[in-house]
């Protein structure tokens, strides 16, 4: 009810939306929400080259896998760009500028797994954001390891040394 209160109230004024990471800023940077969406994306490519096809059941799954794997391909692509926006500037940005070819990259194997189904994209989007999460550790000081993700699509994953 107060919803649709504020809603109409809205509807009359005209207040602008925002939405925002973190525009205090609030400091708190971590790569792991672009690396679990990376690792969607994969799974999500997987399981459409496993569809046969040929049931309306598998081409109703083939929609909604299609949708959920550019879904995460652009938040990976937000993800990264708030860390480098936001985080990677100054010092860190001058000390480490292979992050901005890098970022670049990510944005470029997210565009290529939102516009085919190629599971190398997707594999290449993992790839690339693990070298990301390796060189924003880095930057804190906090060692990384690498060991296969404990689901599926199983693929070596980059993990903060957090002692």
């Amino acid at each position: 009810m107060l919803f649709n209160l504020l809603n109409k109230i809205d509807q009359r004024i005209g207040i602008t939306e925002a939405s925002a990471h973190c525009d205090v800023p609030c400091g708190i940077y971590d790569p792991m929400p672009a690396q679990i969406a990376a690792l969607s994306v994969l799974r999500f490519l997987h399981q459409a080259t496993e569809l046969k096809g040929d049931s309306l059941d598998d081409r109703a799954k083939l929609v909604r896998v299609v949708q959920m794997k550019e879904e995460h391909a652009e938040k990976v692509k937000h993800e990264i760009r708030i860390i480098w926006g936001d985080y990677i500037k100054g010092d860190i940005l001058e000390n480490n500028p292979e992050f901005t070819d890098l970022t670049h990259n990510i944005m470029l194997a997210g565009s290529a797994c939102k516009q085919n189904m190629a599971v190398e994209n997707g594999e290449k989007l993992v790839d690339l954001v693990n070298k990301f999460a390796e060189k924003f550790w880095a930057t804190k000081k906090v060692g990384t390891y690498r060991a296969i993700c404990p689901y599926e699509p199983k693929v070596e994953t980059v993990y903060p040394k957090l002692d």
